[in-house]
């Protein structure tokens, strides 16, 4: 598979990740059929604001609930102000409630 074949699977699969949930780079690498792909999987987002339809890369987390992609938002703080728009409660760059809002299809 391409590196484009799998960012647009990237983008495909986290179009579907729900308003008010979140997953992991790792969760999104399994369900696209590259379980050891989570790193690319931050590439790909990491290049994902510009893409149309948009996808929603703050709903994408590290696998203990950290912001870890906040500096591909521009403003090191959009990140968590997306989350929290959403519902979520983030203190230090970690999500709060990410067992509670982790969402896997």
């Amino acid at each position: 598979m391409s590196d484009l074949d799998f960012f647009q699977k990237v983008y495909e699969y986290c179009r579907h990740i729900p308003y008010g949930r979140v997953t992991t780079y790792g969760a999104v690498a399994r369900a696209i059929g590259s379980p050891s792909g989570a790193r690319m999987v931050g590439w790909a987002l990491n290049k994902s604001s510009s893409i149309e339809p948009s996808v929603p890369a703050h709903r994408v987390l590290n696998r203990i609930g950290m912001l870890s992609g906040k500096k591909a938002f521009g403003d090191p703080n959009l990140m968590a102000e997306l989350l929290r728009q959403e519902g979520h409660r983030v203190e230090g760059d970690r999500l709060l409630d990410f067992e509670e809002s982790f969402w896997s299809a």
